[in-house]
């Protein structure tokens, strides 16, 4: 006989009013929603002092650790500079210059692709510098009487070597577009100290390859994405009203916004889109006044503007830029990332590198100096790094012309200052020729998690639910550089 299971049935009298499915049933839903305002509380979007609607994205949060820094400057050499010819010398190149090597691509098996490329030697001499004696290019005069306060990673290692996505990785943490950037991570973990001015900000001389995403708050809130500041010409496009336009018809127009928008806003308040708007119009009001002040570097002296090389046309564009990211640090921003395009040297490395050295070595030399002597470079972190290394040969058709390198995902030089890193200190090394790095290897998450932890955030605990589970800046997480920290 054929049977059939009846949800429906009364209560097990023996268990009282209360029968054994209705019991499951009811606690589910309230571990269920247990375990629903835990996540919003963790999101930001549920608080116990203020409406839903309300939540500010933005407000100061305590971190997870006690910080070292307030505030990170990120300077991203853009194309990929050689670590052979910039931090990390191998002179053994120089005797191998133009001799053949092979490289063997693929998994072990007879579809492997064999190459023949040349050995191309460095182009330029290393000395020993300041009181560690870490060894620099002459590409690098000046920040070389700096290195006394630089921490160098040597064995840092990534998981592409194609422009885009090595880029993507380097901000985003994935090799893919549509993540947060670390810059957005930073605000949605700790908020920003100054309502006045965007709590990111973004520096660049010149577009960049798949231009905003590089800086998205991906499936972040809206209100932590970063901002484009132009370093000539408006700061910001559109920033300043239209003549006639008065601050307290401004201010009235932004209210009448706000009375039209928060009924949408109520009915729907985890739509942090509006919420971002809203905030946003408040904020652009604001900036209008905090951003031309900040952003005036005229006020600076004239011995400040000639230390950054704004008197000299080739540093003047990064001497620029730099002197922006100092200002901004000073007024409570907590992450600045400097652009530095260029490069992506495949030949003509000595003319590449050394041109691309000339812009930046005086200006990120003064910003270095600069924060320590006001004080500022023991709560500011300072990072420098591109998005991948470059290789110790290229292809024969290059080395015909004018040697250069190729990409190198498996070796790249980073360096640190300030922000409560040991400075004078150089950790992990790469194989005699410098190809791959092979001792106390570290991984682009590594790096994430140490900046992270540095700035108070417990890189597993940075979480935020999409997608159906909890994601990270760092994915599967990330190991801190100990060895780093002072």
């Amino acid at each position: 006989m054929a049977t059939t299971c009846d949800n429906t049935a009364s209560p097990d009298l023996r268990l009282g009013p209360l029968g054994r499915r209705d019991f499951l049933f009811q606690v589910g839903k309230g571990i269920g929603s247990i375990a629903l305002t835990s996540l919003l509380a963790q999101d930001g979007a549920l608080r116990a002092d203020e409406p839903l609607a309300q939540a500010d994205h933005l407000a100061i949060r305590q971190p997870h650790v006690v910080p070292k820094a307030k505030s990170c400057i990120f300077l991203f050499m853009y194309g990929g500079p050689s670590q052979i010819d910039t931090f990390d010398p191998k002179p053994i190149l120089n005797r191998y210059h133009g001799t053949p090597v092979t490289r063997i691509y693929g998994g072990g098996g007879n579809g492997d692709n064999r190459e023949e490329r040349l050995y191309v030697g460095s182009p330029f001499k290393f000395q020993r510098h300041g009181q560690c004696g870490q060894e620099v290019s002459e590409l690098f005069p000046k920040l070389a009487g700096c290195v006394d306060d630089m921490a160098f990673l040597r064995s840092m290692h990534v998981d592409s070597a194609i422009h885009p996505m090595a880029s993507f990785q380097m901000n985003l943490g994935t090799l893919l577009p549509g993540s947060p950037s670390l810059g957005s991570w930073l605000l949605y973990g700790l908020g920003t100290e100054n309502q006045d001015l965007p709590g990111f900000v973004v520096l660049s001389g010149q577009g960049l390859w798949s231009g905003a995403v590089n800086y998205s708050n991906g499936f972040l809130p809206a209100q932590t994405q970063g901002t484009l500041l132009n370093s000539s010409g408006p700061p910001i496009i559109d920033l300043q009203p239209p003549a006639g336009v008065t601050r307290e018809g401004q201010e009235a127009s932004i209210q009448l916004l706000n009375e039209l928008n928060r009924p949408y806003l109520n009915s729907n308040p985890n739509n942090s889109d509006l919420l971002a708007r809203m905030r946003n119009y408040e904020l652009a009001f604001r900036m209008q006044t905090a951003v031309p002040e900040a952003m005036d570097i005229q006020r600076e002296t004239a011995v400040t503007r000639e230390m950054y090389g704004l008197n000299n046309s080739v540093t003047q564009p990064m001497g620029e830029r730099c002197l922006l990211a100092r200002r901004m640090v000073e007024r409570g921003v907590r992450f600045v990332q400097i652009y530095s395009h260029g490069w992506d040297s495949h030949d003509r490395i000595e003319q590449g590198h050394r041109r691309r050295a000339q812009e930046c070595d005086q200006p990120i030399a003064a910003l270095l100096m600069d924060l320590k002597q006001r004080g500022l470079l023991d709560e500011t972190l300072v990072v420098w790094c591109g998005e991948f290394g470059r290789t110790p040969d290229n292809h024969k058709g290059f080395f015909a012309t004018y040697p250069g390198r190729d990409h190198n995902k498996d070796a790249m030089v980073v360096w640190f200052a300030g922000g409560g890193t040991k400075g004078g200190i150089q950790i992990g090394a790469t194989d005699e020729t410098g190809l791959k790095a092979v001792d106390n290897r570290y991984h682009l998450h590594d790096m994430h998690a140490t900046i992270l932890h540095l700035m108070g955030l417990d890189d597993m605990r940075l979480t935020y639910y999409h997608g159906g589970r909890l994601k990270r800046l760092t994915d599967l997480g990330g190991r801190v550089i100990r060895e780093l920290i002072a």
